[in-house]
């Protein structure tokens, strides 16, 4: 590692704009990467001479956290700093020297990046580049190396985190209505009252007759009117995960269409029909292109006291002859099939190409998350799996008549049903020119929709329990 110095008043060569030069990107290695995020640069000749190649630079911004990524041809030697008044992320890269001058990284691609508010580059000292990311805010910073796996090669990461992360609960609650009997006479929201529970009355006007009402309330979810009848019908949550994303593309189909695209189309899709349910509301563990590992989506869902956790996907299999719409949930005892078990290996590998920060895991939480699975989630989950099926049924061949079962990690909550939708074959050249067309995406979230309401309405949602709560700031490590 390079030890640290005083940022240089210099800026040596600013840089100059590079589209000619992803034109002429390797097309065989990075042919999924020209519709994927932002990709700043990527060149047939190395930006930076007399050392290692830098190939390309992408850039993934979200709310959540905005991710660079550094492609290289081979390992490098590197060391950051966060600078304070102005904030400013600076990374020196050792054995390289500037030879271009490429201009603005960042100004056509990424001048909507919630953290990121330019890019500079220069030669530092002899052989030693420096890279200055002007910032919008206080960040914390992770930065960590991730070797060659599938279509990628070397990779420098840079995930930038706002250092006060938003929760995740009082996001959702912020964008719903709080009925006024829930609220105290000061105005605030009472410490003692259970934001998931609404009134019915809150409920009347939009739907009468709320299908999802308790069949056997409690003293947390039961406050009775002047006749001693329940007034009270529980707001359900449902989290929406969209596979795959960022740096991750998931199945690529014939077309180029990519998985994560139609995933997080149709879980958009979906969220607009749940919420606008008039006892429902849904939470998206990602709402743009951007990398979640496995177990930050799982903690997601539980971090807002999720009842069902719905992910959807759209995958590929080795003969483009597979075709036809399924549901999989967990399995304690191994895989229902060889197939089964051969896509969860492959979903489980989402880690390894999206690039997860191992030296950030709370091993203690993960062997929780991953281990901790419950005969009676399972069950529900079938239950779930089962109707969502039946829906999909009606509007395309099934894969398999049965809900099948296998290690999937992001159904691995140990309290929340838990489905993962195979929603068509992307390789199969037919289903993919379906998943494109936003009017069968439209017929996918209607079925899904009518499968979880089928299910509620054979499984009424009781109270919530009392669910040990995850720290906010683990639940947005990657």
């Amino acid at each position: 590692m390079l030890k640290r110095s005083p940022l240089s008043p210099t800026d040596a060569g600013a840089i100059e704009a590079a589209a000619n030069l992803a034109a002429h990107s390797p097309a065989s290695r990075r042919k999924f990467l020209k519709a994927s995020g932002v990709l700043l640069f990527a060149a047939s000749s190395p930006l930076f001479a007399q050392g290692e190649a830098i190939v390309a630079v992408r850039t993934w911004p979200s709310k959540d956290y905005t991710r660079v990524t550094l492609e290289l041809d081979a390992p490098l030697k590197y060391s950051y700093q966060v600078i304070k008044n102005p904030d400013r992320l600076v990374l020196d890269i050792e054995d390289l020297e500037l030879t271009g001058k490429l201009k603005d990284l960042f100004s056509k691609a990424a001048t909507n990046d919630p953290y990121i508010a330019g890019v500079r580059a220069g030669q530092f000292k002899a052989r030693v580049v420096r890279l200055v990311f002007d910032l919008k805010t206080e960040i914390k910073p992770q930065v960590f190396e991730l070797k060659p796996v599938g279509e990628y090669g070397h990779r420098l990461v840079l995930d930038l985190y706002p250092a006060t992360p938003a929760d995740p609960l009082l996001t959702l609650l912020d964008k719903q209505e709080v009925p006024t009997d829930l609220a105290p006479r000061d105005g605030g929201l009472s410490p003692n009252a259970d934001p998931a529970m609404v009134k019915p009355d809150a409920l009347a006007k939009a739907d009468p007759k709320p299908e999802l009402k308790p069949e056997r309330p409690d003293a947390r979810n039961d406050a009775r009117s002047a006749g001693g009848k329940p007034v009270v019908a529980r707001l359900v949550t449902i989290t929406i995960d969209p596979g795959h994303g960022g740096e991750d593309p998931g199945a690529v189909g014939r077309r180029g269409t990519y998985e994560k695209n139609i995933t997080i189309a149709v879980a958009q899709r979906l969220k607009d029909k749940i919420d606008n349910e008039p006892n429902m509301r849904a939470m998206m563990t990602r709402d743009s292109d951007y990398f979640v590992p496995l177990h930050v989506r799982v903690q997601k869902a539980r971090r807002v006291q999720a009842d069902l956790f719905v992910s959807i996907h759209a995958d590929a299999f080795i003969k483009s002859s597979a075709r036809g719409s399924s549901v999989f949930c967990l399995s304690e005892k191994g895989a229902t099939s060889s197939a089964a078990n051969w896509l969860a290996k492959k979903e489980n590998e989402a880690d390894l190409i999206g690039g997860v920060n191992l030296g950030t895991q709370d091993k203690d939480l993960a062997r929780v998350l991953l281990d901790l699975s419950t005969t009676a989630q399972i069950n529900d989950s079938l239950k779930l799996g089962r109707a969502v099926l039946g829906e999909l049924g009606n509007i395309n061949d099934l894969h398999k008549g049965a809900v099948e079962q296998a290690g999937f990690a992001v159904l691995k909550a140990p309290d929340i049903p838990s489905i993962l939708v195979e929603t068509a074959f992307i390789s199969n050249p037919d289903e993919e020119a379906r998943l494109r067309d936003e009017a069968y995406q439209e017929k996918l979230a209607n079925s899904i929709l009518r499968g979880i309401k089928a299910y509620f309405a054979r499984n009424p949602p009781l109270a919530k329990s009392k669910m040990a709560a995850i720290p906010a700031e683990k639940v947005w490590m990657a």
